[in-house]
């Protein structure tokens, strides 16, 4: 309970002191804050202290979340074209929730194209947002992939969107998805679908089944 006052207590001066700051009309650099200063909507501390705790309460999609944590085995499919043969390996995740609940790390370890490959991500379940977010880094790349999803209660799914660096495109971004899937509590798949690098329409790059390990 004291950490989830600090960080009210924290958030809430943050919007004090930014809402406190003077315009400055004469810098340019400064035209698009001070537009969105003169869009302010006036908030009474009540008010910002109900946001704030509703905002840092874990909840339902939270607890979901929770349900997966522990050691997985996955049976791991990749796709470079449109051909139709896929790379097949073997990997290991291991889930775990931090911060009484709000977030989920996963760690994953297994072989790309012959080389060892580890890979870390952040999904947790934004209570203001009402999406599902998501981060993602590797030890292939130098760039970090954030992502944005909604929850499909018919599909028992997450259906994220985000974008990644696409270092073949120089100073370009790629959009890509991705689809989680919980089939049981002891079943999920994971499917990321990006350009196919010769077209740059979509195409299923990945698929990883995972089973938890007992």
């Amino acid at each position: 309970m004291k950490n989830l006052l600090a960080i009210i207590i924290i958030g809430f001066l943050l919007t004090a002191c930014e809402k406190g700051k003077p315009a400055n009309s004469e810098n340019p650099d400064k035209k698009d804050s001070n537009a969105a200063a003169s869009e302010w909507k006036p908030v009474d501390s009540a008010t910002a202290m109900k946001a704030w705790m509703e905002f840092a309460t874990p909840g339902d999609m939270h607890k979901m979340l929770a349900k997966f944590d522990g050691n997985w085995t996955g049976a791991t499919s990749m796709w470079m074209d449109d051909s139709g043969k896929a790379a097949t390996s073997t990997s290991e995740c291991t889930n775990k929730m931090i911060f009484e609940g709000r977030y989920q790390v996963s760690n994953y370890k297994g072989n790309f194209m012959g080389m060892p490959f580890e890979g870390m991500s952040i999904m947790g379940y934004d209570n203001a947002k009402k999406k599902f977010v998501s981060t993602w880094i590797d030890n292939m790349g130098t760039g970090l992939m954030h992502a944005e999803g909604d929850w499909n209660p018919s599909k028992k799914s997450i259906d994220f969107k985000g974008k990644m660096t696409d270092p073949s495109q120089p100073g370009k971004e790629c959009e890509v998805r991705e689809v989680y899937t919980f089939t049981d509590d002891n079943n999920h798949t994971l499917e990321m679908y990006g350009p196919n690098p010769k077209t740059g329409k979509e195409m299923k790059t990945m698929e990883i089944k995972f089973t938890r390990k007992k």
